[in-house]
Order: structure tokens, then sequence, then C-alpha cells
């Protein structure tokens, strides 16, 4: 029975993770802001398979409660099979560039607040000797792009440090992995003009990140095609890329 700690656990993405999980009878402990959208996810999860759901309250942009939500996690379940991080918010790039403290907020719910419960968690899995801890970046993070650099800064951030990270702990028998969406159809997305031939929905991305697991996977773009995308973006030269409007 796999032990699975998800926080943002409403999320679109994280949602349909944890239904195929739950079919599975895994065990969960639910982490997230919303408390009445969370109760009815664990009563989802409950009704698809889960053995248990325990639900826990908690604003990722609260720094101070990380520490007691990973500790009454440790405590619920013993051991942490699975991490998921999958918390975030995607700010407007044009609003943050005429507010500082919009735009430091944003980075900090979308950077600094993963850097903080990955830092806690590592201490737990490194105790433990196993476990997989996946983070949901973004493809945004693989290079400054105008339309969003304030988000895509973040979550370079969080891939960088994940990549740190799984140095680290590959040696005391623990896995990191860096999930990288594109464009996903979720509430947070709705209403952006996006090319919809790129457009996925969840359900597509959670059954590559179940099967990323699985495998082991080190850096996860979803779907696979953002790969090519992103170095072919990475490749244009940058008087060429500072032209763009990308």
């Amino acid at each position: 029975m796999k032990r699975v700690l998800i926080v943002g656990a409403t999320s679109a993405i994280a949602t349909a993770c944890a239904r195929l999980w739950a079919e599975q009878g895994a065990e969960f402990f639910l982490v997230a802001r919303d408390s009445e959208k969370l109760e009815q996810t664990r009563a989802d999860l409950l009704a698809r398979g889960a053995k248990v759901a325990t639900s826990h309250t908690m604003d990722a942009a609260d720094f101070s409660s990380h520490a007691d939500m990973v500790e009454q996690c440790r405590v619920a379940m013993q051991q942490i099979d699975i991490a998921l991080i999958a918390h975030g918010t995607l700010p407007s790039q044009q609003a943050c560039e005429q507010d500082v403290e919009l735009a430091l907020r944003e980075f900090a719910i979308n950077g600094t607040s993963v850097i903080s419960l990955l830092t806690l968690l590592a201490k737990q899995f490194e105790t433990q000797h196993c476990g997989t801890i996946a983070v949901i970046s973004s493809v945004a993070g693989d290079r400054g792009r105008p339309s969003n650099y304030l988000y895509g800064t973040a979550k370079a951030a969080v891939s960088t440090f994940c990549e740190g990270l799984r140095a680290r702990l590959y040696k005391v028998g623990v896995h990191v992995i860096d999930i990288k969406p594109g464009f996903v159809d979720t509430p947070m997305t709705r209403g952006l003009p996006l090319p919809a031939p790129l457009v996925v929905k969840p359900e597509q991305i959670a059954k590559r990140i179940v099967k990323g697991i699985e495998n082991k996977t080190d850096v996860l773009y979803a779907p696979g095609f953002w790969k090519a995308i992103m170095l072919i973006i990475k490749l244009v030269p940058q008087f060429i890329f500072k032209k763009t409007n990308l």
C-alpha cells in the first residue's frame, strides 16, 4: 500500500494523480488551503478505494506551518512513500511588473514555499532511506520568456533546487522527480489565450506522472512533446530571442 502526501491536493493535476493511486488502495495525507474543497477531495478518494485519507488545512504561503504539517504527516503515516508537491499560482506578468510586493509574493508561493517544504521533507526521506519526492514545476522555468518570466523564474529556481536535491538524496535511496507540464486545461489556465492543440487534460498529465514516478524518471515533461518544444526555444540565440513576444 502506497503512503502518499500531497501538498496542493485540491489542484486539478494532483486530484487526477490521487484518483489513480486511490484505485490502488493508497493511504493519503492531503494538504490544501481550502478546507471545504479538501474535504470533498478526501471523500472522493475514499469512494474510489483509498484506504485512509487524512486532510490537513494549510496555506503553503505560511512558512511557519510547514514543519508542523510534515511532523503530523510522519506521525499519521510513519513513512512517506510518495510526496507530491503540487501547489502554486499563475500570476499576471503585467501585474507583477507594476507591483513589487505582488511579484515577491508570487515568487514566494511558486518558488520559496516549495523550497521550504522540500528542505523539511528531505530530512524525513533521508531518515527513511527510501521513497520518491515529486515536484510539479513547469516548462516555463526552461527559459525566461517575456510573457511570464516572474513565474518562470520561480519554477527555474525549483528545478535547480530539485537537481541538487536529487543528487544528494540518490546516495541514500531516495528519488526526486521534477515534473514540467506544458499547457493544461485547469481552472488556473481557463480563459487564457492558449494554443488549443497544445492544451491537454489533467488526467493525461496524471497518467504520465504516476508512470514517471514508478520508472524513477529524473525530469518529466508532460506531455512528452514539450521536451522538444523547449529544446528548440532554448536553442534560439539571445539576439533573436529578445525580439520575440513568447
